[in-house]
């Protein structure tokens, strides 16, 4: 019988509630204060919080504080990976981050979502992984939703909402993101 936490992951339904997934987004909260509040500039021991709090990044991740994500261990970088100011990861399912990605202020990646049916959300939820390329750049305020595939080479323009896989080389914008044009060609 799998865990709630291996059921999350797993992208099935699980109860949030579960006193193992309570007890690591706590040590996941703490971390965050330290880094947010505590160390705010990018010292040698903000560096050590981040390398506990995603242990699964490349060399040279750059998070600007304040930056706010679920549990931590669920988002898997490449290298030169750079969160600017105010950017949340909700990583209840593993979000994957190519190489030499850009995301701007606010932008917001959420695996989490909820049943449709009313009676089911009152407890449950399951989370979706979100996939991005290397050499993306994600506009300010911008939102991945659940389930998503950016590919490599993207540019998501300000302001877009995220609801579909975006193929390579692509410059997507809008609510919802649509492609505009091709890049690179």
């Amino acid at each position: 019988m799998k865990t709630e936490k291996e059921k999350m992951i797993d992208g099935e339904y699980y109860l949030a509630g579960d006193s193992i997934l309570v007890k690591d987004r706590r040590r996941a909260k703490n971390l965050l204060h330290r880094l947010n509040i505590t160390e705010y500039r990018l010292t040698k021991k903000a560096r050590e919080i981040l390398k506990e709090l995603i242990p699964n990044a490349d060399t040279n991740l750059y998070i600007e504080p304040p930056f706010h994500c679920d549990y931590g261990y669920n988002i898997y970088c490449g290298e030169n990976v750079y969160f600017n100011v105010n950017c949340v990861v909700l990583d209840c399912a593993k979000v994957t981050i190519g190489s030499n990605v850009f995301f701007a202020p606010g932008v917001q990646l959420y695996t989490a979502t909820h049943p449709l049916d009313a009676e089911l959300r009152k407890t449950l939820e399951n989370a979706l992984p979100i996939t991005i390329g290397d050499d993306c750049w994600i506009g300010g305020n911008s939102i991945i939703c659940p389930g998503i595939t950016i590919g490599n080479g993207c540019v998501i323009g300000a302001g877009s909402v995220v609801t579909k896989n975006i193929p390579d080389n692509s410059l997507a914008v809008g609510n919802p993101a649509k492609v505009i044009r091709k890049l690179n060609q």
